[in-house]
């Protein structure tokens, strides 16, 4: 606990000189609710919370073989839930305005990273081969983390406390399945105060 404080009051200069705050909804992959806050006029932290999609069936079938829950197990089907998805991010902002010749407003074109933890959970129905007439089933959660890149850009209206964005990116996974790259992107809108 102790520390906990002392962490807060070290970062608390850092957030005290944020300008806009948002938070609001991205809908895509994953679709979540979002924070976001800036630390200077060009960086950004941003936390979100929601529900991950599910992998290709490919994956599941993968995953299954190389963990059989028993040594005669063989894969029948599967059935995926979405589960929940944690980020937290941090962007580079460069105002595009002026590029595209907006006259109301301002456009940011931001590029980041950040770290991501997602959860699935999976039904396998399988057979023993020894008697195959029997189906069983197998439930398992699957746990993806790993880091996280994207671009995007954020539309800030003058009259309205309200952005839109829409970006683009990859998740690379390191825990369950070193190396798998997950495409993503989104578009959301902010309430900023």
């Amino acid at each position: 606990m102790k520390y906990s404080i002392i962490i807060l009051l070290a970062i608390l200069p850092f957030i005290s000189i944020a300008q806009e705050r948002g938070i609001g909804i991205r809908l895509g992959e994953p679709l979540s609710l979002t924070y976001k806050d800036f630390l200077t006029d060009y960086i950004s932290i941003e936390g979100m919370i929601g529900s991950a999609g599910i992998n290709g069936a490919s994956y599941y079938q993968r995953d299954f073989e190389r963990n059989l829950p028993e040594p005669n197990a063989f894969y029948v089907s599967h059935r995926a839930n979405k589960g929940v998805s944690f980020n937290v991010r941090s962007a580079y902002h460069e105002d595009i305005t002026d590029v595209f010749g907006i006259t109301e407003g301002y456009l940011l074109a931001y590029g980041g990273a950040g770290i991501q933890l997602r959860t699935t959970r999976v039904t396998y129905s399988y057979t023993d081969r020894l008697s195959s007439s029997i189906i069983k089933n197998d439930n398992r959660t699957n746990v993806d983390f790993g880091p996280e890149v994207f671009i995007g850009a954020e539309y800030y209206f003058d009259d309205v406390p309200i952005a839109l964005f829409g970006e683009a990116g990859f998740f690379l996974e390191l825990i369950d399945r070193i190396g798998h790259i997950k495409g993503q992107g989104g578009i959301g809108v902010r309430y900023i105060f």
